[in-house]
């Protein structure tokens, strides 16, 4: 079975799906993998070091797709990429399948066994695949950085012979893996911080970082859904959340979020008023940016100055540590073929609750449930 990996031909995206160490262990179980020429270049992995671990490198991406049995990739494929799979090829890679329905239906055409990586279940079997998390974590780490480089002040307390300068203070919001480790972060260079959420349930972790936790009545008892993500809010209790967070967002220098609920647009958290409301100077870093933004002012991939705060909406920042945000991905991504190719052939149960979550097109037809209802709902809209 030849497992393959094609370059990546998103803007900015430096990552690769696979790590020479990564292959090297693929190929030592008996897969063929093929790579285009200069996959790894960004990440700064050569070709010789793929071809050290026993790869074999592809001129180019034609040739490449022609002779794929399974693909790896990171973004999600142009349709123009999904024309140059085989049918009955096997694709894995970030697909955003419920907010990508052309896509879908293109890879269900074209017989295409699809697997997209953000629906790998939040089970304990699964937590080694889980690239959403790998990624997140890198982003929260990110945006902090971001956000001590923007800020005109420092993070830490500082005692000098000047006098004294008093900690930064940041405000996450959003507890899941991103905003743990951006509190994490912030934390580490010595900021003051707090963490907020709608589930009640993370207030333990955000304390365990040594941050505190923003608690507001919203008048709602459970705001998890049986994943672990954060239901999206009805419109009275979102109404209330704005109004309690633009009281209380005034407080700070920093602000992070990072607040997603799957399929949906981006929970509202930030208002315009809200960011008139804070002190000049302060520095908001959006990570939802690409799904329209926690916060109204965020521009996508740019950074904007409003009422004079900083506003940063990066949509990909894992690109921007690639070394390791590839090495991370790598080992989600051949932990996944672990469950799906044995002794050599793709063997599929969709009894399993790994393949049932992640599969989203198989034989001709949308077999994920979601997937399909998301499809649906947008050809009726």
């Amino acid at each position: 079975m030849r497992i393959t990996v094609p370059k990546e031909i998103a803007p900015g995206e430096r990552r690769v799906a696979l790590t020479p160490e990564a292959a090297a262990a693929l190929v030592k179980g008996g897969l063929e993998v093929l790579v285009e020429t200069g996959a790894g270049e960004g990440a700064f992995h050569t070709d010789a070091a793929f071809e050290k671990a026993g790869v074999r490198i592809v001129p180019d991406a034609s040739t490449l797709y022609g002779q794929a049995d399974v693909v790896l990739k990171v973004q999600r494929p142009a349709l123009a990429e999904v024309d140059r799979l085989r049918e009955g090829a096997v694709l894995v890679s970030f697909l955003q399948a419920l907010t990508s329905p052309d896509l879908v239906e293109r890879l269900a055409a074209r017989r295409i066994t699809s697997f997209g990586m953000e629906g790998i279940p939040r089970i304990s079997r699964a937590q080694k695949m889980d690239a959403l998390s790998s990624q997140a974590n890198i982003a929260g780490y990110k945006a902090v950085l971001i956000a001590a480089e923007s800020l005109a002040k420092f993070f830490p307390m500082l005692m000098t012979a000047a006098g004294t300068v008093f900690a930064a203070r940041a405000l996450v919001m959003g507890a899941g893996v991103a905003g743990l480790q951006a509190i994490a972060t912030a934390r580490r260079l010595g900021a003051q911080v707090w963490g907020y959420d709608v589930r009640a349930a993370v207030k333990e972790q955000v304390e365990s970082l040594g941050a505190k936790f923003l608690a507001l009545d919203l008048g709602i008892a459970d705001a998890e859904d049986k994943g672990g993500y954060a239901r999206a809010l009805s419109p009275e209790a979102s109404r209330r959340q704005q109004e309690l967070l633009a009281e209380r967002t005034k407080e700070f220098d920093v602000v992070i979020t990072t607040a997603l609920v799957p399929g949906r647009p981006a929970p509202r958290l930030v208002t315009g008023e809200t960011v008139a409301g804070m002190r000049p100077g302060s520095v908001i870093v959006d990570l939802a940016a690409e799904a329209g933004g926690n916060c109204e002012l965020t521009e996508p991939d740019q950074v904007v100055v409003r009422h004079g705060v900083t506003i940063h909406g990066p949509t990909n920042l894992p690109a921007t540590l690639p070394v390791h945000a590839s090495q991370l991905y790598a080992r989600n991504v051949t932990e996944l073929l672990r469950e799906l190719v044995k002794d050599g052939a793709l063997a599929l149960d969709f009894d399993d609750e790994v393949v049932k979550g992640a599969c989203v097109t198989h034989g001709g037809q949308v077999v994920n449930e979601a997937v399909k209802a998301a499809v649906a709902a947008r050809k009726t809209a």
